[in-house]
């Protein structure tokens, strides 16, 4: 694939397949984005690197099956984001219920994803083209950085 091919379809190179699967997670930014691309049971994901909630950093958190769904766990405050779609996944009870059974329930798509392709052993991003607002977007470029120092003075002074 030619390079201006690529860029013309959003495409946007972020490692040899060999690489990336060794890395099992690698951290990239793409257009003013910053992206975690995981390597997980033979599958490439690729979501905002930092969590929707509170801007914590994604790369650490364990990946847990939830539900029937692979999920990332943020390592700062344990929310549970699938790999997917960036749902957010939580346990809770019915109350209506008698009696209550825990049961997983989904806040929605709460952390951006995009699509990733292979080509000839080359690894490709497409930035999600999903126009609507996505709450992880929030943590993204200047504004965001600004907004995950805010994030983490406010939790050391609760701490």
């Amino acid at each position: 694939m030619e390079e201006n091919e690529q860029s013309a379809r959003g495409l946007h190179f972020v490692g040899k397949k060999d690489e990336l699967i060794e890395a099992k997670r690698s951290f990239r930014s793409i257009e003013d984005r910053d992206i975690l691309i995981i390597y997980h049971q033979g599958v490439f994901y690729a979501m905002d690197s930092y969590c929707y909630h509170a801007g914590g950093m994604l790369n650490n958190g364990d990946i847990e099956e939830i539900n029937s769904k692979l999920c990332i766990i943020c390592p700062k405050h344990k929310y549970k984001l699938t790999l997917a779609k960036g749902e957010c996944l939580y346990k809770g009870n019915n109350p209506k219920e008698k009696p209550p059974v825990p049961r997983w329930y989904s806040k929605g798509v709460k952390q951006r994803t995009h699509t990733v392709t292979e080509n000839n052993g080359e690894i490709y991003v497409k930035l999600s083209d999903n126009p609507n607002w996505i709450e992880s977007d929030y943590y993204q470029g200047e504004k965001g950085k600004i907004e995950r120092a805010k994030a983490e003075a406010s939790e050391k002074e609760t701490s």
